[in-house]
């Protein structure tokens, strides 16, 4: 009950903070998306069995690869430190090593990770005391100079992982090897730890590595891991503390963009769609209290800012009325901006102002369908975040020049575009969007031209990009 206490505390405190920023009719909304998330909510977290370990670990007994799992600690609590610590050595695989780099003033961290190495016996937890405390960037960089693994693992010293968190990696990564195309970066799905209530809530199941979702937002974040080549080379850079992460992980996606390539190489980039992570929630952690650490937030824009410098495009990154979760304006315009992106297109609201049309995934499926327009998708804010897509439709949609010759592949008609005034989150502005009122389709129509033609456009090597803030009603 504790634990509920203080979850309930805390979401009387955000709803304050965004009554502040988003004014009443954004906090009622976001209110009633949130009572039926909750009410939607059916999460248990099973542990792995013994048997399940034990297979695992006799699967994986020939397996070369080292982790390293770099912990920078401050005055962690004991009891966080050991479960943490304890996480580790629980994993049904067994080659990794664990880097702890204490920067504490006092030495209860040390007192206590020695006599954990004491008692089990166990020395691939290793200690290290640092001189300074250099921030989370700067004592991070320390464990990964000493780290002899063939990726690098960053993990918290107030949180644990699933005790199958390195096999699923390591299997991943022998999976990869085999085909010619070994892992640049890993990540799984997570969950959070209500320390009160001692349970499992808020699963974040995460999607594949989408290009323009992650420049909307930090959404791999735990459990992470970097091939320790291109770890040690990009480190994490202590200008941005508080988002070390999200910019480690911008640049590695950086790093994977070919000479001449137009876009990155998503190949090498893994996610494994398991819980492999526990997100401690705590008074003073992000995990529950996202007002605890609001610099990280302006630490992510510049993070941001800074990868479009790096690949030259003309932007404004803005925050969006949601921490953590950004806003990139292109100049011209995102087609105009990025040759990697072959056509963009927005959502489709009906009579009652929700979604029917717009996005589609691989299925065919219309992305958030049903969705009121206010509504933001949870607690992930996915459904109002740009993202890469297999289709948007064709009703609502812009070609670049040089691809404009597949829709009439498509529809036997020649392109063209019309002008039109739209909501674009706040605001209303003009955009040019294709004209088809030549076509004569029902929706089922619609959708299956919608899907070829995205089918067409990313068979030519270019990215869908939905950008749920252009709308349009029908």
């Amino acid at each position: 009950m504790v634990g509920n206490r203080i979850l309930r505390i805390d979401n009387v405190r955000k709803t304050v903070n965004y009554l502040k920023k988003n004014g009443l009719a954004g906090t009622f909304y976001a209110a009633a998306e949130r009572v039926q998330e909750e009410k939607r909510a059916d999460y248990r977290y099973l542990l792995p069995d013994a048997g399940k370990l034990a297979g695992q670990r006799q699967e994986t007994a020939d397996y070369p690869y080292l982790f390293s799992i770099v912990t920078p600690a401050y005055e962690t609590k004991e009891a966080h430190l050991r479960e943490m610590i304890a996480s580790v050595q629980a994993q049904s695989y067994s080659r990794w090593e664990l880097l702890i780099m204490d920067a504490s003033a006092g030495s209860a961290v040390e007192r206590t990770v020695r006599q954990m190495i004491h008692e089990t016996g166990d020395l691939r937890v290793r200690y290290s005391r640092l001189s300074e405390n250099k921030g989370i960037a700067g004592n991070t960089n320390a464990g990964i100079a000493l780290a002899g693994g063939d990726y690098i693992a960053l993990l918290d010293h107030d949180d644990f992982i699933t005790p199958d968190a390195l096999y699923e990696m390591a299997r991943a990564v022998h999976r990869g090897r085999q085909e010619g195309c070994a892992p640049a970066l890993l990540y799984s799905d997570e969950d959070k730890y209500d320390e009160g209530a001692q349970t499992f809530v808020f699963p974040n199941k995460k999607k594949n590595f989408n290009l323009d979702l992650i420049l909307s937002n930090n959404y791999i974040c735990h459990f992470m891991a970097v091939e320790a080549g291109l770890m040690k080379r990009l480190k994490l850079r202590e200008a941005y503390d508080g988002a070390q992460d999200y910019d480690l992980v911008l640049r590695v996606v950086d790093s994977l963009w070919t000479d001449g390539a137009a876009a990155p190489d998503q190949t090498r980039i893994c996610h494994i769609p398991k819980v492999l992570y526990h997100w401690r929630s705590h008074r003073d952690s992000t995990a529950l209290n996202t007002g605890s650490k609001t610099y990280a937030y302006e630490a992510g824009r510049r993070a941001l800012a800074d990868f479009c410098a790096g690949r030259e495009l003309q932007v404004q990154v803005e925050h969006s009325l949601h921490l953590g979760f950004y806003r990139i304006v292109y100049e011209p315009d995102l087609l105009g901006a990025r040759r990697d992106a072959g056509m963009t297109g927005g959502r489709i609201l009906d009579g009652k102002g929700r979604i029917f049309a717009g996005g589609y995934d691989g299925e065919g499926r219309c992305l958030y369908e049903g969705l009121p327009a206010r509504f933001t998708g949870g607690s992930t804010h996915l459904a109002v975040l740009r993202q890469d897509c297999a289709a948007v439709d064709i009703r609502c949609m812009r070609l670049r020049k040089e691809l404009q010759p597949l829709y009439s592949e498509v529809t036997g008609l020649p392109y063209r575009e019309k002008r039109l005034r739209v909501k674009a989150g706040r605001e209303k502005k003009e955009i040019r969007i294709a004209d088809v009122s030549g076509l004569a389709c029902d929706e089922a129509g619609y959708r299956k031209l919608s899907m070829a033609l995205g089918e067409a456009v990313r068979r030519e090597g270019y990215l869908v990009v939905w950008d749920p803030e252009i709308t349009i009603y029908i």
